[in-house]
């Protein structure tokens, strides 16, 4: 199987000795502590399982530094963007202290790790301005949220290992989805696959993605597919976990051969980073297996901040040769053709027009499915659009007046 970025072995830093984990559980309880940002906790529980290997905690100042402009820590490891956590007050932390972060996604912010801190550094205005312009590489006209989210969580960071005790509300509310990199490893393995393509989504998959991932296995020549799908934090308007990943199983269930593909999430808030993103989701997908990753149009984009294509130019341009095992399969936009009666990518199909593939836009389709519309069969599965079709009248009837 492929390995790990950084390491021979994958070093989940979750600890799963019970009695250690019980054991730093009682020595939390008497440590000062602090409720980190949504993105510090999910940034934890990618530590924890293993996707952000061969990291093992927070970033200081100057790898941060390092990585937004060269995109390699201090010490040379290839990574494409900062692990951070960030707070607007250190309330009197300081290096060497041992302290307890708090998960601000679950009730009763329980303990979701134990940090030593090794530094207490704060970032200039200049330097904050800095990994946003080379990270999420804003179009200053536009708002970006990733950009918004980032500069929130405070400018001061508390860089050092940790040691993750629970996965905060991800496994417990995707019981079924959520799986660690070490879980997805041994999965695959158990199912003697030896080339595996990984899909990433944030939205439900219509024909277009399922016809693409059948093209990827097929010209890949893969044994299994993994669709990797984000259960953290979305922007506003975007459909939930629970609705996609029903959508995607009804999907996988009814039109892929058994033992082909494997439904699967990790917690991960979106950072809308666009190619900066997509060579961060190729480094989650080497350490949980994949040897390959398909990277289409726009990847992990938002707005009109990226080029369409920017995503996979990054791997030819600015990531080294040696840098990562995985592979990338590169995609155009795929549509029902007219003509030829099936799902193209439309750059291999130089002889059509606009006119002659099926294409609706989001707003459309959101329009149709809010009235209980089907899209066309060339579009969209039926049995997937009507479980989208029962989540927006179900949004129809909260917003209806009394």
């Amino acid at each position: 199987m492929i390995k790990p970025h950084g390491s021979d072995e994958l070093n989940p830093l979750f600890v799963y000795d019970s009695a250690e984990n019980d054991a730093l559980q009682e020595e939390a309880e008497g440590l000062a502590s602090i409720l980190v940002s949504s993105a510090t906790a999910a940034n934890a529980v990618m530590l924890g399982a293993g996707y952000f290997n061969p990291l093992t905690g927070y970033m200081t100042k100057a790898d941060a530094l390092s990585v937004a402009t060269d995109m390699k820590t201090s010490s040379g490891l290839f990574w494409p963007t900062p692990v951070l956590n960030l707070v607007q007050d250190a309330h009197n932390i300081k290096a060497g202290d041992r302290i307890a972060l708090k998960d601000p996604n679950v009730e009763g912010h329980p303990v979701l790790a134990v940090m030593d801190v090794e530094a207490v550094e704060e970032f200039t205005d200049d330097e904050m301005a800095l990994i946003t312009e080379k990270v999420y590489r804003p179009n200053n006209d536009e708002a970006h949220p990733g950009v918004d989210a980032f500069n929130a969580q405070g400018k001061i960071c508390l860089s050092g290992p940790i040691k993750v005790l629970n996965f905060s509300y991800f496994q417990t509310e995707f019981p079924d989805t959520f799986r660690t990199a070490v879980e997805i490893r041994n999965e695959i393995a158990e199912r003697g696959w030896n080339k595996i393509v990984a899909f990433q989504t944030r939205n439900p998959m219509h024909l277009a993605h399922e016809e693409l991932c059948h093209m990827a296995m097929d010209r890949l020549g893969c044994d299994g597919l993994v669709i990797h799908m984000l259960l953290g934090k979305l922007k506003p308007g975007d459909i939930p976990a629970p609705v996609r990943d029903a959508a995607i199983r009804k999907m996988v269930e009814l039109y892929f051969p058994p033992n082909s593909a494997m439904v699967t999430g990790y917690g991960f808030d979106m950072l809308y980073a666009g190619p900066r993103e997509a060579v961060l989701h190729a480094v989650f997908r080497q350490n949980m297996g994949a040897t390959h990753f398909i990277i289409g149009r726009d990847h992990a984009g938002v707005g009109d901040h990226y080029g369409a294509f920017d995503a996979q130019t990054i791997f030819e341009e600015e990531v080294p040769a040696d840098a990562l095992e995985i592979e990338i399969f590169k995609a155009d936009h795929t549509a029902w053709s007219k003509k030829l009666n099936k799902v193209v990518m439309m750059s291999e199909a130089p002889d059509h027009e606009k006119d002659d593939f099926v294409l609706l836009s989001g707003t459309k389709v959101r329009e149709m499915l809010g009235q209980g519309i089907a899209p066309p069969k060339e579009f969209s599965r039926p049995e997937v659009a009507q479980i989208l079709i029962d989540y927006y009248q179900s949004l129809n009837k909260e917003t209806a007046p009394a």
